[in-house]
């Protein structure tokens, strides 16, 4: 979520937040316990037992009109940088974090599974990770031509007649396999096509929220001796992420949101067009309260 700060509290840093700063707001809540081994400067908090977020854990969420938010949870947005594109850094947050997990290095090449808003953001982040080629595959006809524009050399439709992806995976790399596959879709056609287009000693990072227990195939894990990994929203990211974004990095994203509604649409126009119109849709902006007016 984005904003803009309408007051600050005693003691919050004023020279780094004041009234009227557009800023955006990392909403990921911890028990910050001092006995708390994941809360601590070095942990990792988005692995904290306790952890929620924003509206589902309190402290208001993206649909009010106001909210209050400590201040390290609170991040300028440099001049230039809209509000709209400020909603969408939230899930370049989340992409960003799932690159830092797989541990890519300059040069490897990346395949993206599902191109919804993380996996389209994904696209753009390995490539300023230094990315050398990048494919996505993904079956909705408008995400396909999203993800052309974002980062993507190749493009699949896996539910193409005849079309094997872990096997035009594999002829695209001379028969290597990719180094890294970021599953962004959670489906078990996915996990699959992850394990067999993967590189031996690869990594596969888990960036989908799963609906059910999936079936892993162990022994070519095991055989290929596959890093497999999870990544849970995001750490601490912020700031390294919105040097990126100041420094002009991921320009352009405003092309991933296609649509904008109000509190009032939000079911309708919002949660039911994301079901159901997959092929039209990305990212839906909310605007609440008295911004939707302006």
């Amino acid at each position: 979520m984005s904003g803009t700060i309408a007051e600050v509290g005693p003691g919050v840093d004023a020279s780094r937040l004041r009234v009227g700063l557009n800023v955006v707001v990392e909403p990921l809540l911890s028990c910050r316990k001092s006995s708390c081994s994941w809360c601590r400067p070095d942990g990792a908090r988005n692995v904290c037992p306790d952890a929620l977020f924003f509206g589902k854990g309190g402290c208001g969420g993206g649909l009010a009109e106001y909210i209050s938010v400590n201040e390290d949870l609170v991040h300028p947005l440099s001049d230039g940088i809209s509000l709209e594109v400020g909603a969408l850094m939230e899930p370049l947050a989340v992409a960003w974090h799932a690159a830092k997990q797989s541990n890519m290095q300059a040069g490897d090449k990346v395949l993206i599974l599902g191109a919804g808003p993380i996996g389209l953001l994904a696209s753009r982040v390995v490539r300023v990770f230094g990315a050398s080629w990048v494919a996505v595959s993904e079956p909705a006809s408008k995400r396909r031509q999203l993800a052309s524009l974002h980062g993507a050399d190749v493009v699949y439709d896996p539910t193409s007649p005849g079309l094997d992806v872990p096997a035009a995976v594999r002829q695209a790399t001379g028969d290597r396999g990719v180094d890294v596959v970021l599953d962004c879709a959670g489906h078990q056609d996915t996990l699959d096509t992850a394990i067999h287009a993967i590189r031996p000693r690869g990594s596969v990072v888990n960036v989908a929220a799963w609906g059910k227990k999936p079936v892993l195939d162990i022994d070519a894990v095991t055989h290929k001796e596959v890093r497999f990994t999870g990544a849970l929203a995001y750490d601490r990211v912020h700031e390294e992420m919105l040097e990126a974004v100041a420094a002009g990095k991921f320009n352009g994203l405003e092309n991933l949101i296609t649509g904008r509604i109000t509190l009032e649409d939000f079911v309708e126009r919002g949660v039911k067009a994301l079901m159901y119109e997959k092929d039209e849709h990305v990212k839906i902006l909310v605007r609440p309260g008295l911004w939707a007016r302006l």
